[in-house]
């Protein structure tokens, strides 16, 4: 028989599915400041963070809500083959596919571009930016400067990265829209919102304040190391209810569990 917990630990899968889309206050308003910045005659838009922060789930959010109204492109599976990367942009501006075995003549693509401005105005989401090289980010510059082609791209925001976004956007980006950590009330809403979507209602009514406390201090409210926690606490919860369920109690939710799944993940050093 499966245990309860396992649709609860398969909740806290961290995951870019817009489904898994939790609306809390923060990410609503990056979410409508990034439609709204669509509108504005920008050639790059930067959505700025940390690692965990919701990047690429809001990013994947926007294309999906905007790919019947605009000429909207995703590209979620960064690819440092210059190639194979400019021949899937060719394919987007142009509408045509590349013979095989033939490469994109730059130069003509920008020309193409040029000609076609106030005439199709096409948004390419890029995730993941930083792993693109410089030569290619370069390319992107000069494609946004036809101002026929809006880009929307990702950036973890380490040192590295922040070097890459002065060396590479910093003339070109109007818009900067940076993603944080959750706040205490965030990380509460996300875990009881995940939890209630899935019609998880008990399980969400036994985590209270002082658990809600313990989270986010332990994953210092970033929202993947809160799914990972998560998951764990529930793996850990599946366990003892399928082989020794007399240590659990389904009524309180136990903070020595999230605690176990805080050293089993290294939060917590033993």
């Amino acid at each position: 028989m499966e245990s309860r917990y396992c649709d609860a630990k398969n909740v806290f899968i961290d995951s870019v599915d817009v489904g898994d889309y939790i609306a809390l206050d923060s990410s609503d308003n990056a979410y409508q400041q990034l439609r709204h910045s669509l509108d504005k005659p920008l050639k790059m838009i930067l959505l700025y963070g940390s690692p965990g922060t919701g990047k690429s789930i809001l990013l994947n959010y926007l294309y999906q809500n905007s790919k019947y109204q605009k000429d909207i492109h995703y590209f979620e599976t960064p690819t440092t083959n210059e190639r194979e990367f400019f021949r899937k942009i060719f394919k987007v501006i142009t509408k045509k596919d590349l013979p095989p075995d033939t490469q994109v003549n730059f130069s003509t693509l920008v020309d193409y571009c040029r000609e076609i401005r106030g005439k199709r105005e096409i948004i390419i989401l890029l995730d993941e930016a930083q792993m693109y090289t410089p030569d290619m980010m370069e390319r992107i510059r000069l494609l946004s400067d036809t101002r026929s082609v809006k880009f929307v791209v990702t950036l973890h925001k380490t040192d590295k990265e922040d070097l890459i976004a002065k060396e590479h956007f910093q003339s070109r980006i109007w818009e900067v829209i940076q993603l944080h950590n959750g706040s205490r009330k965030d990380i509460q809403s996300f875990t009881h919102k995940k939890l209630l979507n899935k019609n998880l209602f008990e399980i969400a009514n036994t985590i209270r304040s002082k658990h809600i406390d313990l989270i986010h201090k332990l994953t210092k409210g970033n929202y993947r190391e809160t799914n990972k926690l998560l998951f764990t606490v529930f793996e850990i919860y599946e366990y003892y209810d399928k082989n020794d369920p007399s240590k659990i109690s389904h009524e309180n939710f136990s903070n020595k569990i999230i605690e176990m799944a805080a050293i089993k993940l290294g939060y917590i050093h033993v």
